[in-house]
């Protein structure tokens, strides 16, 4: 008989979680995660109520400090949180909004019209996760303040000065994990982001015209401040994601309208790229995964583009229709739909699911674009012109598809000669080291474990997928036994399912041929092979810098200040022979297994995507057509080099 711990499970094991404690015990539930993501929610939360405010019409300024201690103050010039004592609290109405889950003024849409806060929980969450937190409400000509402490009351609300405008002031210090105080602790870090704020309030900028946002970053030496404010809203947010980019017309299209207690704003416009760039938001967020607005915009533009374009007589009665994946080809476009009562799937609000917004979408879009080509045939024809080329380059890509694809996943003889693949046949357990040149690929054979451990060496450098058309690179050598290796198929056909490795390791030089060749493998794999980034399938290996030997002693450092901090255990007298090596083919089999490949000692960063819009704009203005960008570019960042290669 096995012997059981016997716990009694009765009554007293239930535990009521009061107040803010929930929030507390589990954050997770609330902020997503406790990591620096995490953290960056909690100012996005309290900045979304004053956002509320500009919609509502109050307010049309909010400034956002980070301050030296660590906290952040957010401060609006709207009504400001209400004082007055709460009905059925019997508590200031603004203590209930800070203190207690589920209270907001948007449950009934009377108190707002248009809100992104749904769920009344973001302020007491905020005040909760923080080891501090101050209000001060501007309004009836005084000053009010309250404190808190991890959510808890430090004193009641209380007059403190006067005031001739109205609005509210929150400064809060999150709550980190240190070990110095008595509590435990939520945040990993409190270190936030300033390029990651930066990027989201110019966003936020952007879907509400007139509003400004002002950040200010007070932890540097100096003092940095960006200011953000667009007459222009949906429209100035599509010609600054084209700002790197050739545009087919100017201005671009834009569309607006208001019927029953909902908005659409839609703008619009393609360039000579072969990427689409569609961002769809609702009440102002962010929705990743789409829903009913971007389904309704995706119908009627491919409605309406092939309307035309066999009215036009560009699109023969004999050929097939444009499919959507053509007619978005190159297209930049805001959708962006305000909503009394908006439904989103799940808490992270990452996708709309409103039945009635398809069809509105779809009826608003639908209408204004076929205006616009009526109306401007010259535009048109530019865009017909362009969808109908990207079909021609479909068919062409899709032809050369088929040769990439595999019969089955295990079938070896369809595998690219060059390839030394592993014997183990699950993908969880094995990975594939992408190397540059025989050479490289050499040791790597030699050194790796080949029951899990694949290499696939490449020649020289591969095609820069940014500035080429599907055809052309499905037709490149290199690509082609990277899509074959991998199993898994490509673009529309791409199944994760089929993967043959569930690692896929960039390993390059550690110089600036080896960081150029890295780049143009992410940019294959970001613009074709998205699904293994965002599901976290590449890796980019981290070789050695230096080997240092003094004695018998010998140690592998992988960056310079490693080797600082190593000369500095070890002493400088008697000099310690230190080699460095400036390419993979330079160690013996031996050396690169033990510094490099070996699981046990090994280096290697995860590839992850933690901004598609962030990234999407610097792969096109490092890696796209124009000149002039990038020269800015390497200007502006020139100085951050340490150390260059020539």
């Amino acid at each position: 008989m096995e012997n059981h711990n016997h716990v009694a499970y009765d009554e007293t094991q239930i535990q009521v979680l009061e107040g803010l404690e929930a929030v507390r015990y589990r954050p997770g539930m609330y902020i997503g995660s406790t990591d620096e993501r995490g953290l960056h929610h909690l100012v996005y939360e309290i900045v979304d109520n004053a956002v509320d405010e500009a919609l509502a019409g109050y307010c049309t300024h909010i400034e956002i400090t980070l301050h030296k201690d660590g906290s952040v103050t957010v401060q609006d010039n709207g009504r400001g949180f209400p004082v007055g004592i709460h009905p059925k609290m019997g508590r200031p109405a603004v203590e209930v909004c800070l203190t207690v889950l589920h209270a907001g003024g948007k449950f009934d849409g009377e108190g707002y019209k248009v809100s992104g806060g749904l769920h009344g929980v973001g302020a007491s969450v905020v005040n909760a996760l923080s080891s501090h937190l101050m209000v001060e409400v501007r309004q009836n000509g005084h000053v009010y303040r309250q404190e808190y402490e991890r959510g808890k009351i430090l004193y009641d609300l209380k007059i403190v000065g006067e005031a001739s405008d109205t609005g509210t002031t929150i400064t809060f210090l999150p709550d980190v994990r240190t070990g110095e105080t008595p509590e435990p602790g939520i945040f990993e870090t409190g270190e936030f982001n300033f390029e990651t704020l930066s990027t989201r309030f110019r966003e936020m900028a952007f879907l509400n015209k007139g509003l400004r946002i002002t950040l200010t970053d007070e932890r540097g030496e100096e003092s940095v401040t960006k200011s953000y404010c667009y007459e222009g809203g949906v429209i100035s947010f599509v010609e600054y994601l084209n700002r790197h980019k050739t545009a087919l017309f100017n201005p671009p299209i834009y569309i607006e309208s208001e019927q029953s207690n909902s908005s659409v704003e839609v703008a619009l416009q393609w360039n000579d790229g072969y990427y689409e760039s569609v961002s769809s938001f609702a009440n102002n967020i962010l929705t990743p995964e789409g829903g009913t607005h971007l389904a309704g915009f995706r119908a009627a533009l491919t409605r309406v583009v092939n309307d035309y374009a066999r009215k036009s007589g560009q699109l023969k009665a004999s050929e097939q229709n444009l499919t959507g994946d053509d007619i978005r080809e190159g297209l930049t476009a805001i959708i962006s739909v305000k909503l009394t009562e908006p439904q989103f799937e799940g808490q992270t609000k990452s996708k709309l699911g409103n039945s009635e917004v398809r069809p509105l979408v779809d009826n608003v879009v639908g209408n204004a674009l076929s205006a616009f080509f009526e109306e401007h045939p010259s535009e048109a024809k530019l865009v017909m012109d362009k969808c109908l080329q990207a079909a021609r380059a479909r068919e062409a890509a899709r032809k050369a598809r088929d040769l990439t694809r595999r019969k089955t996943a295990l079938e070896s003889g369809s595998l690219p000669g060059k390839l030394a693949d592993c014997t183990e046949r699950d993908p969880a357990k094995s990975e594939i080291f992408i190397v540059e040149g025989n050479s490289a690929g050499g040791s790597a054979k030699e050194g790796r474990d080949r029951y899990f451990q694949a290499i696939l060496p490449l020649r020289g450098k591969i095609l820069n997928v940014e500035k080429t058309r599907m055809d052309r690179v499905l037709a490149n050598a290199e690509i082609k036994a990277m899509i074959t290796a991998f199993g898994a198929g490509f673009g529309p056909d791409f199944d994760p399912a089929r993967l043959r490795y569930h690692r896929i390791v960039c390993m390059t030089d550690a110089d600036v041929d080896g960081s150029h060749i890295r780049i143009l493998l992410l940019t294959f794999f970001y613009r074709h092979l998205p699904r293994l980034i965002e599901d976290g399938y590449v890796y980019i290996a981290q070789p050695p810098l230096y080997k240092v030997s003094k004695g018998k002693m010998e140690k592998y450092v992988y960056s310079d200040e490693q080797l600082q901090r190593l000369l500095d255990e070890i002493g400088r007298d008697n000099k310690p022979d230190i080699q460095r090596y400036k390419g993979l083919g330079e160690m013996s089999p031996a050396q690169l297994w033990e510094t490099t490949m070996n699981p046990a000692t090994r280096s290697m960063y995860r590839v992850t995507i933690k901004d598609a819009i962030a990234a999407d704009e610097m792969f096109t203005l490092l890696m796209g057509d124009q000149v002039e960008p990038r020269r800015e570019f390497i200007e502006q960042n020139a100085k951050l080099v340490a150390e260059l290669d020539i």
